[in-house]
């Protein structure tokens, strides 16, 4: 059963980083986004060769929002809203089983700094907190490693291996699976230096 979603997007806001709505004018960068090759390279469908589906993109995503069935949020520097460095998810959302996926890609030119981290942060918080779940799960190709220590410095831990679940552009690859439950979270959260606190922008 989908989770019945507010009308209105949320807007959260970390030390450095903002989640907000997309809105339209988003669509060129969130095209840049999808047609790079290094962004798409452990990505479950080829990168993007038509600017249309950025636009396909933002118009689903609002229909799967209005159904409960996802939440995608862009991600942008506190100081610069307006530019979209990546995008975040929640997805397969599932009220009668408290549980969801996410998804996340960011910009090469904002790889390294710690974004994604907090990032994912603010909306792992946010399904948590908000949609009441009881866990999010992610699922990875294993050979992207940066992708992995981040999950892992968030409290997930890789619960299996699916062998040759994807092929993309001809090239098969297998799935890391990663789960993060509630509990686990909070009891993380209530250390010092934690970075999942949120604020309502």
């Amino acid at each position: 059963m989908p989770i019945p979603l507010p009308m209105q997007l949320p807007t959260l806001a970390g030390p450095r980083v903002l989640l907000r709505p997309m809105t339209p004018a988003d669509a060129p960068a969130l095209f840049a986004l999808h047609a790079d090759a290094q962004v798409m390279r452990y990505w479950s469908t080829p990168p993007w060769t038509d600017p249309q589906q950025a636009l396909d993109r933002l118009h689903a995503d609002t229909q799967a929002h209005a159904l409960g069935l996802h939440l995608r949020l862009a991600i942008a520097r506190r100081e610069r809203p307006d530019t979209l460095l990546g995008a975040c998810t929640l997805f397969d959302l599932d009220a009668d089983q408290g549980r969801a996926e996410i998804g996340y890609a960011l910009a090469p030119a904002a790889w390294g700094r710690g974004l994604m981290r907090e990032a994912l942060a603010l909306l792992i918080g946010h399904g948590f907190d908000d949609f009441g779940l009881r866990r999010i799960e992610a699922d990875i190709d294993p050979r992207n490693t940066p992708s992995a220590r981040t999950l892992e410095a968030l409290g997930f831990q890789r619960e299996g291996l699916l062998r040759e679940r994807w092929c993309v552009a001809g090239e098969v690859s297998d799935s890391a699976l990663y789960g993060l439950l509630r509990r686990d979270w909070l009891a993380r959260s209530a250390l010092p230096g934690n970075p999942a606190g949120a604020t309502a922008a």
